[in-house]
């Protein structure tokens, strides 16, 4: 009966265990990373060593009623050679011959009473050679007969498929677009509202919550030291600023879409008036389609052709 009540218990450890675990990574995203799902790892290795463990027993147990049919029929177990399979194995691999057999594969000839045994090549040894004669054959028909693809082949596939993958994942994802060709400046509430948020947790500690400045920069004038507008702004935040004395890049903590947020939001600063504005630092900036504009506006031209001109010309 115990031993029925054993092997019941066994069976129900073993299925309850192997279900938990294929739910477990049906159900989880990253089922086997050891930091998310310590758990099915610790039901992976109790599965592996209770199965071990009962076939440890199994063995055992066998081998303890070998001996006793062994005694029961007259034969000491101590005499049997366990290990008589793998000897008979080794030597039909290596065909080498003992000692006392030596004298079988004697040649006749002899250097200063040094005689030279004529033994047979190892099968194994033998059978390697073989298969790498084939696979030398395999290796010309495949690469010098049918020109297959080299390293350098098979390096620039992979690299254009990649750049597939990543075309279509950026055709799918709104963020992964976005980059400093690409970005425009939102002015949509939500947009604001989230890049500020962004830029109080991130960036306030350095330029202040209303822009004006304190480690970092002024934000609110029109004095930029590595370019204003959305382009300028959104490739400072991202790449970081000068070297090895300006901001970190945002581009490994931030994603696009919340670079283009906060660059967004630092531009809405402009022309505000903040408590304690820093002095500009940088160089004046102005956009190229507004500094026309206004240089146009300035000299009192504009694209209209004069009167004069179009009189002439309906001559």
């Amino acid at each position: 009966m115990k031993k029925y009540f054993q092997s019941l218990a066994y069976i129900t450890f073993i299925g309850v265990t192997a279900f938990a675990i294929i739910k477990a990574i049906t159900a989880y995203e990253n089922p086997f990373s050891l930091y998310e799902n310590p758990l099915v790892w610790i039901a992976i290795v109790a599965l592996i060593l209770v199965i071990l463990l009962k076939e440890l027993v199994n063995i055992v147990a066998l081998k303890k009623a070998e001996e006793l049919q062994m005694e029961k029929e007259g034969i000491n177990p101590e005499e049997v050679d366990n290990w008589a399979w793998a000897k008979e194995l080794l030597k039909k691999w290596t065909k080498a011959k003992a000692v006392e057999e030596e004298g079988e594969i004697v040649l006749d000839h002899n250097y200063d009473g040094i005689k030279e045994l004529d033994n047979s090549l190892p099968p194994w040894w033998l059978y390697m050679f073989y298969a790498t004669i084939i696979f030398g054959v395999v290796y010309l028909v495949r690469y010098h007969i049918f020109n297959g693809d080299n390293q350098t082949i098979e390096y620039e596939k992979a690299v254009a498929q990649a750049q597939k993958e990543l075309d279509a994942f950026r055709a799918t994802s709104k963020d992964a677009v976005i980059d400093m060709e690409t970005v425009v400046a939102l002015t949509d509430e939500a947009s604001l509202s989230r890049g500020k948020a962004v830029f109080n947790l991130n960036c306030a500690a350095c330029h202040m919550q209303d822009g004006g400045g304190g480690i970092g920069p002024n934000l609110t004038d029109k004095y930029w030291i590595l370019g204003g507008g959305i382009k300028n702004v959104f490739r400072t935040i991202s790449k970081g600023g000068r070297d090895g004395k300006g901001m970190v890049a945002w581009e490994k903590t931030l994603k696009p879409a919340d670079v283009q947020k906060v660059a967004s939001y630092v531009l809405s600063l402009q022309g505000t008036t903040p408590a304690k504005a820093k002095e500009p630092q940088g160089d004046l900036y102005e956009e190229a389609g507004a500094a026309a504009t206004e240089k146009a506006t300035e000299t009192g031209t504009t694209e209209e052709t004069p009167k004069e001109e179009q009189t002439e010309e309906n001559k």
